[in-house]
């Protein structure tokens, strides 16, 4: 037994400390989930609790040789329904789908105003004449034939000329001319005499007063009338009423054969002498 000093008590040796027990360390939950499937192979997806960068599917675990993703389009079952809609609206624009490509050329297309030598009204036995009928907007000449006696003298020859013009402007166009465009305004029943005592010799009087006349029907009657043996051939026609009013000169111009519509043939009072 050592010695000690008198009054100080002994010194016990302190038990060296025990350190804590330690939790075993926790292993990350790992949860293992079949991901989608591009191009054909399946990848497995792992979920956890692993920090950012260090499992799951951070880009940083990615592999370089890895190709990107691409999302694919898809097909809404709003798309789907509004498909039949589609089709019906096209069918009922009239537009027909086919599967069988078609060439059947150019549509075949109809000369406006234009006749064949076949489709022209033409007749033996008479004298060959023109009248100008409405095609389009403007008045063009077509064939026709009219029957005055042999022998007739030149005012009563001007008069049947006169009347057959009338008498075919009246008629309806034939058929090869309503195809082309071919139409007329001049309405049928009106007559046409010689001129009266105090009238120019080479004036005709219609039953109809040609201010009565439509606007297109004038135009026809003076074109056809001004270009015929009806009248002198200077490109006028005198022309009067049933009434007393004065005859009146009537011009056919380039400006009312090719706008009868908006040029009314120019006319001017006449006297005899």
């Amino acid at each position: 037994m050592a010695w000690r000093p008198a009054g100080r008590p002994e010194r016990t040796q302190a038990a060296s400390p025990v350190p804590p027990a330690t939790a075993p360390a926790a292993t990350p939950s790992v949860d293992v989930r079949p991901a989608r499937q591009d191009g054909g192979e399946t990848r497995t997806r792992v979920l956890g609790d692993l920090p950012a960068g260090q499992g799951g599917d951070s880009p940083s675990r990615r592999s370089d040789s890895e190709p990107p993703r691409t999302r694919r389009p898809r097909v809404t079952l709003r798309r789907l329904l509004a498909l039949p809609v589609l089709a019906v609206l096209v069918a009922g624009c009239g537009i027909r789908s086919t599967e069988v490509p078609t060439d059947f050329g150019p549509a075949p297309s109809r000369v406006r105003c234009s006749l064949s030598e076949s489709g022209a009204a033409q007749a033996s036995g008479g004298l060959a004449v023109q009248v100008f009928l409405l095609c389009g907007s403007s008045l063009v000449a077509v064939d026709r034939t009219v029957r005055v006696p042999d022998g007739t003298e030149d005012s009563a020859r001007r008069v049947l000329v006169a009347q057959g013009l009338l008498d075919q402007l009246a008629e309806a166009p034939s058929a090869a001319e309503r195809d082309a465009g071919y139409q007329t305004y001049v309405r049928g029943g009106t007559t046409v005499s010689g001129p009266r005592p105090k009238d120019p010799e080479d004036t005709l009087r219609l039953s109809t007063p040609p201010t009565e006349l439509s606007r297109y029907a004038l135009a026809q009657l003076v074109c056809t009338f001004s270009d015929s043996a009806a009248a002198e051939g200077d490109g006028s026609v005198i022309l009067g009423g049933p009434g007393a009013a004065p005859v009146r000169r009537y011009d056919c111009t380039d400006e009312v054969r090719s706008q009868p519509s908006s040029h009314q043939p120019p006319s001017s009072e006449v006297t005899k002498g």
